[in-house]
């Protein structure tokens, strides 16, 4: 699975690892991406989702119809 959130479009970010000698290595920061499942009522279906914690807390408060419209309208397949 990819550490790419569908509504917010969060992916990963990298740097370095440093360590205590000061050498450093490449490491990668990656979102805290869930696999999710809701229930889109106009279309009796549910959907699947690959989002961000932040993005599952936004649906919350937006609603699943705003947030799939959302994904839609940024070219995301729901």
């Amino acid at each position: 699975m990819s550490a790419h959130c569908q509504l917010t479009g969060s992916k990963p970010g990298f740097g370095n690892a440093i360590s205590h000698s000061h050498r450093r290595t490449s490491r990668r920061f990656d979102p805290n991406v869930q696999r999710k499942r809701y229930w889109l009522p106009s279309e009796g279906r549910h959907v699947r989702l690959t989002l961000s914690a932040r993005a599952i807390k936004t649906i919350d408060v937006i609603g699943i119809e705003v947030a799939v419209a959302r994904i839609r309208a940024r070219g995301g397949k729901v």
